[in-house]
């Protein structure tokens, strides 16, 4: 079997995904309690004593929530840049030294046959980054908490056979709902998430021929729902002039409360 995943979060209530290859599973984020965190491996017959380890993007809670007690309870190298390591070390608790892995980024780390590079994004962290994951065949891409997306993003994401790309917010839903301004004019703004036509509009420089799915990833609880997402960036791409078959490229589901199914990033329909 050959490269696999599953995202077992996503949104603002917490993020992780299992990427996985052979022997070697990864969980990159752990933005849920330890507790729930368990329950979803358990939904997946994932085996968190045999992580290799566990690869953080940024410090924001809903990243790291559960990332110091499933550390120390699995003994569990972390993988993250230095800036980060700085921001997130009050929240984490006691790491053992031999656990605390820098990771710069831009950086690659080998899991076995899996390799793991990550890229600068932009959003109001401390340096975050997403992670692009290659088996020497095919490769997977997890670009969340963009505050928008940059030539060198879609540099570092191009050629991916699978993308988890950040949908967060209907730009109307979010203008009319109950945040105060400020907190929406952080979302909206290059620091912020990534709003439902900006993903489209990526996705249509994305789409090449290789890319099989995206799933459409850290949805606001508040200010977006999976049909509005899907519909929005669909018709973004329209309007960029790009057309495609379900039979020829997907958009997926995430969910904040269900993990996804397990996806081999080969295949040509996942699941």
């Amino acid at each position: 079997m050959g490269m696999r995943f599953t995202v077992l979060s996503s949104g603002s209530t917490g993020n992780a995904t299992v990427v996985e290859l052979g022997g070697t599973s990864i969980l990159v984020d752990a933005g849920l309690s330890a507790k729930r965190l368990e329950e979803l491996f358990r939904e997946r017959e994932v085996s968190p004593e045999h992580l290799s380890g566990i690869l953080i993007t940024h410090e924001h809670s809903d990243h790291i929530k559960g990332l110091g007690a499933m550390a120390r309870k699995y003994k569990l190298p972390i993988y993250a840049n230095e800036q980060t390591w700085n921001a997130m070390e009050k929240h984490v608790g006691k790491i053992e030294p031999e656990q605390r892995k820098i990771m710069e980024t831009g950086a690659a780390a080998d899991f076995g046959s899996l390799r793991a590079v990550s890229f600068g994004i932009s959003h109001d962290a401390a340096e975050p980054v997403g992670y692009t994951f290659d088996d020497g065949t095919h490769k997977l891409s997890l670009a969340t908490d963009l505050g928008y997306m940059s030539d060198k993003v879609k540099e570092a994401i191009s050629d991916s056979d699978v993308l988890v790309l950040e949908a967060n917010h209907d730009i109307e839903m979010l203008r009319m709902g109950r945040y105060p301004w400020n907190i929406k004019r952080r979302i909206l703004s290059d620091l912020g998430h990534l709003s439902n036509v900006a993903a489209g509009e990526a996705l249509s420089d994305l789409l090449n021929g290789r890319l099989k799915r995206t799933y459409l990833a850290h949805l606001s609880l508040d200010h977006n729902m999976m049909e509005i997402a899907k519909m929005t960036v669909k018709c973004s791409m329209e309007d960029c002039g790009v057309f495609f078959k379900d039979s020829e490229f997907k958009l997926c589901d995430t969910s904040w409360n269900t993990p996804t199914p397990w996806d081999e990033v080969g295949s040509r329909t996942g699941g």
